[in-house]
């Protein structure tokens, strides 16, 4: 004769319940945010200054206007004659500033900057 096997789930409405709350508490979690965690200022792309900008003549070669700004962060792929200078700083989920500037070439000639820190300079 076999001894009485025990039953293995016995509490097994009880364990369902307690991986529910479980995952329903670090669920919240996920979405409130720990309070008190402190969250970095992350920067992003280009830092393009006024002074940057002012250098820029119309008439210069890309290679030229690489010096100045930079590689930009965005080269478009079927347009080669503009350039995008972005920039972007973040708090988390919240921007604190976001910055962008285009430089539009003709025959690989600058002639054209636009955007924040250029103050609109069509032309220059």
């Amino acid at each position: 004769m076999m001894p009485p096997q025990l039953t293995k789930w016995k509490f097994y409405p009880m364990r369902i319940a307690l991986l529910v709350l479980t995952l329903t508490c670090l669920s919240a979690c996920g979405a409130v945010g720990f309070p008190g965690v402190y969250r970095i200022d992350v920067e992003q792309g280009n830092i393009v200054t006024p002074d940057m900008v002012e250098q820029l003549e119309p008439g210069m070669s890309k290679r030229q206007v690489r010096f100045i700004l930079g590689t930009p962060l965005v080269e478009d792929p079927f347009n080669n004659n503009r350039w995008d200078y972005t920039y972007r700083r973040s708090n988390g989920l919240d921007i604190l500033s976001e910055n962008q500037l285009t430089v539009v070439f003709e025959n690989d000639v600058l002639v054209e900057v636009r955007g924040d820190a250029s103050e609109d300079r069509a032309g220059a």
